[in-house]
């Protein structure tokens, strides 16, 4: 099994420059960051683009499969045993959340932390979501550009960790057709 570290967001700006200048038509080309010159072959055994080509390749027939309908999303994790995971900002989160969920931001994902939150069982069914199911646009779910969601890279180093039983929020909707929860006004 091929472990992710979770560095996606260079990377999916490499991966997905085509993309994002297809975004919009009216959108003006999207030109990559200004970098040196290449310096050689990676030589960081912490960061391994080949390996996070290959699961990303891997996983994007797999999560084609598991994108749900908000009916069977909301159904399937309030299933016992199920974990509905917010991988959102805790400050994003602590603006809001649909009622139920845990939050483990992305950028804090580990092996140790994923075990923490998801539990020892691998095969425990994980649902996510993100800013992009939302049409609101308004803080705290501000819509990403479509290529760069959270709920992309978040599948792909879920999967990577050896929790290949995730589920994703298929459809679009505003917040009020959900059970969000919102922090109550200090008194």
């Amino acid at each position: 099994m091929i472990k992710f570290p979770a560095l996606f967001a260079a990377t999916a700006f490499a991966l997905c420059a085509p993309a994002l200048a297809q975004v919009s038509p009216a959108a003006p080309p999207v030109a990559p960051p200004a970098i040196g010159p290449a310096t050689g072959p990676d030589t960081n055994v912490q960061i391994d683009y080949d390996a996070f080509q290959i699961i990303t390749a891997q996983v994007a027939a797999l999560r084609a499969e598991r994108l749900l309908t908000t009916a069977d999303f909301f159904a399937r994790s309030r299933a016992d045993g199920a974990l509905l995971l917010d991988t959102r900002s805790a400050a994003a989160f602590a603006a809001g959340h649909i009622e139920g969920a845990v939050n483990l931001p992305f950028s804090d994902f580990t092996e140790s932390k994923l075990r923490a939150v998801i539990g020892d069982n691998p095969d425990r069914p994980i649902y996510i979501y993100c800013n992009n199911n939302f049409t609101d646009d308004a803080f705290p779910v501000r819509t990403k550009l479509a290529p760069l969601a959270l709920n992309i890279p978040t599948f792909i180093n879920l999967v990577g960790y050896g929790y290949a039983n995730v589920w994703e929020l298929g459809e679009v909707m505003p917040l009020s057709d959900v059970d969000w929860v919102t922090p109550s006004p200090v008194e």
